[in-house]
């Protein structure tokens, strides 16, 4: 009975580490040092991630490195679908 508690203990301690190192990994910043912070201040390394990543999107530069990115890789799928020399 002690065990099953403290497994579901862990686990729900857990989820919140797990959670900020995978958002951390997902906009290319390191799991295991947002993972670690997440083990030592559960919390706040969750809310200083987020206001992190959120200053990043907000920045009018990094929009606009998005759109570029954004308009490349429609003409990228475009010049796919159209064979080389115009020729169907």
């Amino acid at each position: 009975m002690f065990i099953d508690i403290l497994l579901a203990f862990f686990c729900a301690l857990s989820f919140l580490p797990f959670t900020t190192g995978y958002c951390a990994y997902s906009y290319g910043r390191s799991f295991w040092l947002w993972f670690g912070l997440g083990c030592v201040l559960p919390i706040l390394s969750f809310f200083i991630l987020f206001a992190l990543l959120y200053r990043k999107e907000m920045n009018r530069g990094e929009q606009l490195l998005a759109e570029a990115k954004a308009i490349l890789a429609a003409a990228e799928a475009k010049d796919r679908e159209v064979p080389i020399g115009g020729e169907e």
